[in-house]
């Protein structure tokens, strides 16, 4: 017979899932849906299946390290579980009230090093790998996405035309769309389905399948409600964009959190994309000054770039291909539109909160099991 401790688990462990569906299938399939490639139903079919797969297949790695190798699975008592549940559904409540998506995988690890640091049972080595990564992991997407602004992206956009494809081409592109949306809702459960449940799991209220089974579930029930909404909100925001923009942003961002999630790292799919995004406006905004005269610049203390410059804009006009791409420091600067894709303020704010949210939880978790404890 099930406990009332257990239920309240459940319960809490649903809703985080019902969250993480919510806000993780506007950012998955905003193109797909503001493109009109998807209506908001198939969209909703399609994370819960992909995300799903991801959490049965690659999510089981993330879910044994958070349930019981940053602190010992032993540790994970039932109250202690709900517990850091809570601190998790805490976190989502202040990202949401500041309109800024929390990183749910360091929110929760934030949770259980509170716990290991009270009972004196963390593993520094554990931690201290997840931590190295979290600091890597935005670095390797802002750089991969930097070099692909400055040197690849004009040249994808001159071959590719995704805004103007016809025909074969744009059946085509519609596929790829909704390919590169499957891949991040894989991503996104791989990453996320331990958020909701790895303390359940690792307290030996669930069974690891069950547990997946449980957060899926939850995920699915997020993407058809709530998640018609961020549908709207994401997929205008991201068509505003140059529609091969946003599917760089998905693609290796996706790419960065499944490879992370294989090897038992949590991770945030809202950090890898925002860094995929900064990374990839100032490496189209750099396209107008050579490195020669960059640091020619720096040296003497001028401003190498055109004021606002920051984000991707397509060229007004489509001459003829590649071999119409202006050579980098031919660009004229007045075509990039500063704020297209990078907006400093917005990304500062970010950035702030990111870090604000998982030490919130530590400390609260800290402090809450040291009185229990």
């Amino acid at each position: 017979m099930l406990s009332v401790l257990l239920v309240v688990g459940l319960a809490v462990a649903a809703f985080v899932g019902f969250n993480i569906g919510g806000s993780s299938t506007g950012v998955a399939f905003g193109p797909a849906v503001g493109s009109e490639t998807l209506g908001k139903t198939v969209a909703a079919a399609l994370m819960t299946v992909f995300a799903l797969l991801g959490g049965w297949t690659v999510g089981r790695n993330v879910i044994d390290t958070m349930g019981g190798e940053i602190v010992p699975a032993s540790q994970f008592s039932l109250l202690a579980s709900v517990a850091i549940l809570f601190f998790i559904g805490m976190a989502l409540l202040i990202s949401n009230l500041f309109g800024v998506p929390a990183s749910t995988s360091m929110t929760a690890v934030g949770a259980i090093a509170g716990l290991g640091l009270a009972s004196n049972s963390l593993a520094w080595d554990v931690m201290g790998r997840i931590v190295s990564w979290w600091l890597v992991a935005p670095l390797i997407a802002f750089w991969v996405c930097a070099v692909i602004g400055r040197y690849l992206y004009v040249y994808l956009d001159a071959w590719v035309g995704l805004e103007e494809a016809t025909g074969l081409k744009a059946a085509t592109t519609r596929l790829l769309v909704v390919a590169i949306g499957c891949y991040m809702a894989f991503s996104a459960g791989a990453s996320n389905v331990a958020n909701a449940v790895a303390p359940l799991v690792g307290s030996g209220a669930l069974s690891i399948d069950a547990g997946v089974l449980l957060a899926g579930g939850a995920i699915g029930v997020g993407a058809f409600t709530i998640a018609r909404r961020t549908l709207d909100t994401v997929g205008t925001g991201l068509t505003d964009l140059p529609l091969l923009a946003a599917l760089i942003v998905e693609l290796v961002s996706a790419s960065l959190i499944t490879f992370l999630s294989q090897i038992g790292i949590p991770a945030s799919l809202a950090v890898s994309s925002t860094m995929c995004i900064v990374g990839l406006g100032w490496g189209r905004a750099t396209r107008t000054t050579r490195l020669s005269e960059a640091a020619r610049t720096m040296r003497e203390g001028d401003e190498p770039l055109a004021e606002g410059a920051g984000g991707v804009a397509l060229p007004a006009e489509r001459a003829g291909g590649a071999a119409d791409v202006p050579a980098i420091g031919d660009e004229d600067p007045s075509e990039l539109t500063g704020g297209d894709l990078f907006d400093p303020s917005a990304t500062a704010r970010v950035v702030v909160l990111w870090i604000a949210t998982p030490t919130i939880s530590a400390l609260a978790s800290f402090i809450v099991f040291s009185t229990v404890l």
